[in-house]
């Protein structure tokens, strides 16, 4: 094979090799790749930037796919509106999100914002969910307004192992990864029966049956939020 050849074919394997951008309704979203695993994972609030950087840290040295989303804001544009990212994954989570967050909007308005996420619902949630056995971690930042304390009148199940830090705590939707990550000394809640639907991506992934599992922690605590992972990595196969 003539170099030239050989240099273009080399660079239709990087190509091919490189994931393809993925975008919700005009929502940009990069991904990383490592090795082979069914393991998921994603950022999803543009601001939580402690969350993002223990991700990107994470993602140097453990397989799986890991997506964010682009930009460092939290709330995201779709059409003329604005949307939650995480109030977008359930039809109705995401009507109840546009109203909330666009007070003046028309109903023309949400019902145009609407037809751009029902177009690419869809598709996109087949591109981030892990194969069939496979585990969604999602990693989220909290502030004084939100804690544990919030998920437990709405939880199945809840373990308070570190009852002084009511910002660390984990969520899961899986009853078997509930009582893996009970053994340990985080704060946990298991929802796995849906009592309101606000359109997040733990409320889709009940509604499936599918296992997902979120690590809150507070704005700035990258060191706990690390090693909450490592733990959760340790303990759930």
């Amino acid at each position: 094979m003539a170099a030239t050849q050989l240099l273009s074919s080399r660079r239709g394997f990087l190509l091919s090799a490189m994931p393809r951008p993925l975008s919700f309704a005009g929502i940009q979203f990069d991904q990383i790749r490592r090795g082979r695993s069914k393991r998921r994972y994603l950022h999803i609030h543009g601001n939580e930037s402690t969350a993002r950087d223990v991700l990107r840290e994470h993602a140097k040295s453990h397989a799986g796919r890991y997506f964010f989303v682009d930009g460092q804001k939290r709330m995201v544009p779709v059409g003329d509106l604005a949307i939650d990212p995480n109030r977008m994954f359930t039809s109705e989570g995401a009507r109840k999100s546009l109203a909330r967050n666009n007070r003046d909007a028309t109903p023309a308005q949400i019902d145009a914002s609407m037809a751009l996420l029902d177009r690419d619902r869809s598709a996109f949630v087949k591109a981030v969910l892990p194969p069939k056995g496979g585990l969604m971690v999602a990693m989220h930042n909290n502030s004084a307004g939100y804690s544990v304390e919030n998920e437990i009148p709405i939880s199945d199940k809840v373990s308070l192992a570190d009852k002084e830090h009511p910002h660390e705590f984990m969520l899961a939707t899986n009853e078997a990864d509930f009582a893996r990550l009970a053994r340990g000394k985080w704060n946990v809640v298991l929802q796995k029966t849906v009592l309101q639907d606000d359109g997040s991506f733990s409320v889709l992934s009940a509604s499936l049956g599918l296992r997902y599992c979120n690590i809150e922690a507070g704005t700035g605590n990258f060191n706990k939020q690390k090693e909450m992972l490592l733990f959760l990595e340790g303990i759930l196969p």
